[in-house]
């Protein structure tokens, strides 16, 4: 494995073992959520409010339903980071009406991505365009620009962008960016490798490591193949035989997962600063997970 580059984020504790990495991990995960009808509710009934929450894009839904989702939850205490889609906005006027918006509902953190549109709706066709154009109206003073920006990162490649392309790209977005987040993953060791290559190359924004939640079968490989990770049919044609295998009666639970993550991850210099938890449509049963998940580890320190 290549060597890492120490990163600035502090992450979760570290002491002795991956075990307190994850049980941190665990205490302050963000939560992924879907701006689908009801979703607002169900995130105030069942989650803290301690947790942050990040608000998918997608051009089904558009950016409005986005922007009303991250106004309500923040207005509910919520600390939230809408995902702002840039083939979805039309120019720098338009960007700045949402950076008011977002200003307005107390947003400090955006997660910049270029958006699964065909067709740009105006001037920007890339997150890189997107995130020069925030860095211009704050520097310019133009907008209320959110201080912590936020870009992807594709541990098992992109089925339209070449590796060497995403790594470049990464390189690009980084003097604009404060963090990363993975794309959904079942593969600690993918995951690992990919990081060490990412660090290999210089980026040095601390990573915060996408897994899926808890979820029943049916809505995961439904949900997966609705809103894609990458493209959904190439994602379904790699994963399709691996993810039955992760499934069991109750549901995907991502308990092996997570625990190999912090065997391969909790080392400081590796630069993760924790965990984004896709709930894929189903809070309740993630916040659920997380909770039981956080008793085991309790018991174990107990009978240790």
């Amino acid at each position: 494995m290549r060597d890492a580059t120490t990163c600035t984020e502090a992450g979760p504790a570290r002491v002795g073992s991956a075990q307190p990495w994850l049980v941190a991990a665990l205490r302050r995960p963000r939560y992924e959520v879907l701006p689908l009808a009801g979703t607002a509710d169900r995130v105030v009934e069942h989650v803290p409010p301690t947790i942050p929450v990040t608000v998918t894009c997608s051009p089904r839904r558009g950016l409005e339903a986005t922007l009303r989702l991250t106004e309500t939850l923040s207005g509910r205490g919520f600390s939230v980071t809408p995902h702002l889609a840039a083939r979805q906005v039309v120019d720098e006027a338009q960007l700045t009406e949402i950076l008011h918006r977002l200003d307005a509902a107390g947003v400090r953190d955006v997660f910049v991505v270029a958006g699964d549109d065909e067709r740009p709706a105006g001037e920007f066709a890339d997150s890189i365009d997107f995130l020069r154009s925030l860095d211009r109206l704050r520097r310019g003073g133009g907008a209320p620009v959110p201080h912590r920006l936020g870009v992807a990162g594709y541990p098992e490649a992109h089925p339209l962008v070449g590796n060497d392309e995403l790594m470049e790209a990464m390189r690009a977005k980084q003097p604009h960016a404060a963090y990363l987040v993975s794309q959904l993953c079942f593969d600690a060791s993918a995951i690992s490798s990919w990081l060490a290559d990412v660090r290999y190359a210089g980026v040095r924004l601390p990573l915060h490591v996408g897994v899926a939640g808890a979820v029943d079968q049916r809505r995961l490989l439904r949900v997966v193949q609705r809103i894609g990770v990458g493209p959904s049919a190439r994602f379904l044609r790699k994963h399709r035989y691996g993810l039955l295998r992760l499934l069991r009666p109750g549901g995907y639970r991502p308990d092996s997962l997570v625990r190999a993550m912090a065997a391969e991850l909790s080392d400081p210099t590796r630069g993760v600063a924790g965990l984004h938890i896709y709930t894929l449509g189903d809070v309740a049963a993630t916040e659920r997970w997380r909770q039981r998940a956080l008793d085991r580890l309790s018991d174990e320190d107990g009978h240790a």
